[in-house]
């Protein structure tokens, strides 16, 4: 005779973190990945800074730096890395 056990489980466990994590400065756009946030965030003129895209995304800065040197490259974007006012800077640049 085997007994099964059945354990109760507090269905808010299973909730996504995603809807904790931060928007974008220009808010967040309907079907937006965290790829596409990222994206949104490296055309502008500006750029961003990895503590930008990490804060949007929610990842760790080697996540960051990984998205944009795999995922993006196979999107056909370049990205550029400039250094201003001691603060490193991404930007992206579509190859022509």
């Amino acid at each position: 005779m085997t007994h099964k056990t059945t354990r109760k489980t507090d269905p808010a466990a299973f909730k996504s973190s995603r809807s904790n994590a931060p928007q974008s400065p220009q808010g967040p756009r309907k079907g937006a990945t965290k790829l596409t946030l990222v994206t949104d965030l490296l055309t502008r003129p500006e750029g961003a800074s990895i503590e930008e895209l990490c804060a949007v995304t929610g990842w760790q800065a080697h996540s960051v730096r990984g998205a944009m040197a795999g995922a993006l490259k196979r999107k056909g974007l370049v990205v550029i890395s400039e250094k201003y006012e001691g603060i490193r800077r991404y930007r992206t640049e579509p190859v022509s």
